[in-house]
């Protein structure tokens, strides 16, 4: 038990100093916060709207862009299976927003997109739950910045993370789901605090530090070469510091 709160606490030190850094790719949580109220996208029916009006029920918004040959399709696809396991009603008991980040693709490409992912699942209103969107690149900067998706341009592509993030219906920040697989039972959990205005605690932070999921025995399990690191790094730091406490002070005799 000592053992494991240790390696907990240990992990915790290590990923507060990764976390804290000012990142140029990745996520920094704007809990709490609002979606800007002027930010204007491309709805389905290519007409301009604004964001803000479009999230009047718990919603789970995700940045991707279409072309993408990387994490974006994986992102979708556990959105698109944790949507088909829930037991919430899509469209009713929530909604799900796709807003693509490249001011170069069309709404035509998203529309494309969204017909594809609605082949993967059944007896779900997708056509009015799952909303995708465009913009130009005005809008994105001001919607990613706020909502704290860091990405940068490489080439003609982009490097960026995956993340879900759970809003409120009054547009508040209440959590964010990082990776490409979630469990229906912490997608619902997120969803229900967000229809309270609740906001979820960053310890998932730490559990995505410190274990990763395994889809076959469905649970989480010790990353032991990441938690070996921190466990050195940790040691290394207490027993300098026990030096340092530990360190015989220097007698000084009277002179004759």
């Amino acid at each position: 038990m000592k053992l494991s709160l240790f390696l907990f606490l240990a992990c915790f030190l290590q990923m507060q100093i990764l976390f804290s850094q000012d990142v140029d790719v990745g996520i920094i949580e704007h809990l709490d916060e609002f979606v800007p109220s002027d930010i204007q996208v491309m709805n389905e029916d290519g007409k301009i709207v604004n964001l803000k009006d479009q999230i009047d029920k718990p919603t789970a918004l995700i940045f991707v862009y279409f072309r993408c040959p990387g994490i974006c399709s994986p992102l979708m696809d556990g959105l698109a299976d944790v949507i088909q396991k829930s037991d919430m009603n899509l469209a009713e008991d929530y909604q799900v927003l796709t807003i693509g980040f490249d001011p170069r693709e069309t709404i035509d490409l998203a529309i494309k997109k969204k017909k594809n992912y609605q082949g993967l699942i059944t007896n779900k209103n997708t056509k009015e739950g799952w909303l995708f969107f465009t913009s130009d690149s005005a809008n994105i900067a001001r919607v990613t910045d706020a909502l704290g998706f860091k990405y940068i341009k490489s080439g003609n592509d982009f490097t960026h993370a995956a993340t879900v993030i759970i809003l409120s219906p009054e547009g508040k920040i209440t959590r964010y789901l990082n990776g490409t697989y979630f469990l229906p039972f912490e997608f619902k959990l997120a969803i229900l605090e967000a229809s309270k205005g609740l906001s979820g605690p960053t310890i998932n932070k730490i559990l995505q530090f410190c274990y990763s999921y395994d889809p076959v025995g469905q649970s989480y399990v010790l990353n032991v070469t990441r938690v070996s690191g921190t466990l050195i790094l940790a040691l290394g730091l207490i027993v300098f510091l026990l030096l340092i406490i530990r360190k015989p002070r220097r007698r000084h005799y009277p002179k004759n």
